[in-house]
């Protein structure tokens, strides 16, 4: 059983037992010492067999349990409940750039990847938030956190193709922003991106400590075909193609103890999905068990009164 402790620096004050045991036995040894100087050694002796040793001390150690005890409950002990899933934030980032219209994937890369982003809305779990941020020259929001799918799933098919550039600073920390929004959830944002970030206020360097401190975890999908995807003719009739920067969705995943994932088709994207949905991480929900060591400590505060007043007490 995983027990982890909220307040942990309350454990420190169990040094203190020692020290007790320390300056008891301290005690004991001056007393006995004290009592050899106006006893025969005989009497000592006799004293000694007269008394059991185990329940001579016996308050002193029930009281030290008793201590301890209730330091471990100030450090309020806790153990992952039976429903061990929490559940998530997740903001799903995608990128809506001119490039994402290259039809190297069926229709578009956009809309592949909005089917793949509604089928894993549809299959995360109840307990789980859901919100979709999408990406241009800015970054706007598409759905906000919610548990309800069928609204985020309707807002992902109104999302339309647009001709901006690309500025996933500003969608990762609009994204970022979602997933920490609500307390209590772990924050976990998906990135889709076919392109090299040129726009925007926010670069990704900043996204990445801004997603670090807010302690949310980036998984980072990479679209892009094997061979470079013709756009269109710029304004002096070159040619302008689609390009992915693998080396910084790398380092955005890496840095935020995420994942990378290249797809090269909408059946690879799927795929990726499946293994997002399956493994996700989920924090563990705990519960406190304080009120156990407490009343552990009022059972053996009351037997330690038993055994020093009861009927069978003891007389030092």
């Amino acid at each position: 059983m995983q027990i982890q402790f909220e307040f942990l620096y309350a454990l420190f004050l169990l040094l203190v037992i020692p020290g007790l045991y320390f300056l008891y036995s301290k005690y004991n040894h001056e007393k006995k010492e004290s009592i050899l100087k106006f006893s025969s050694l005989k009497i000592i002796k006799k004293s000694a067999m007269g008394k059991n040793f185990l329940r001579k001390h016996l308050p002193f150690v029930l009281m030290m349990g008793i201590l301890g005890l209730i330091i471990i409950g100030l450090a309020n002990p806790q153990i992952p409940t039976t429903s061990i899933e929490k559940g998530i934030n997740l903001s799903i980032v995608l990128d809506g750039s001119e490039s994402m219209a290259a039809t190297d994937y069926k229709l578009t890369r956009l809309d592949a990847a909005k089917g793949a982003i509604s089928e894993l809305v549809a299959k995360i779990g109840p307990q789980n938030n859901v919100g979709i941020v999408i990406f241009e020259s800015g970054a706007t929001t598409i759905s906000y956190l919610t548990p309800d799918k069928e609204k985020t799933i309707n807002a992902i098919s109104s999302i339309e193709q647009g001709q901006g550039a690309t500025a996933i600073g500003d969608g990762l920390a609009l994204g970022i922003d979602m997933a920490s929004s609500i307390p209590d959830k772990k924050g976990v944002v998906i990135l889709l991106s076919d392109g090299v970030h040129n726009s925007g206020i926010v670069s990704p360097e900043e996204a990445i400590d801004y997603a670090k401190i807010n302690q949310v975890q980036i998984h980072a999908i990479g679209l892009g075909s094997e061979e470079p995807v013709f756009l269109r003719n710029d304004i002096y009739g070159e040619p302008q193609y689609a390009e992915l920067d693998e080396n910084t969705l790398i380092l955005i995943a890496q840095e935020t103890n995420g994942n990378y994932f290249k797809s090269l088709d909408e059946q690879t994207l799927n795929e990726i999905f499946g293994i997002l949905s399956s493994n996700l991480e989920y924090e563990t929900e705990y519960s406190t068990i304080r009120d156990w060591f407490i009343a552990a400590a009022i059972g053996l505060l009351l037997v330690d009164a038993y055994v020093i007043y009861g009927r069978y007490r003891i007389v030092a």
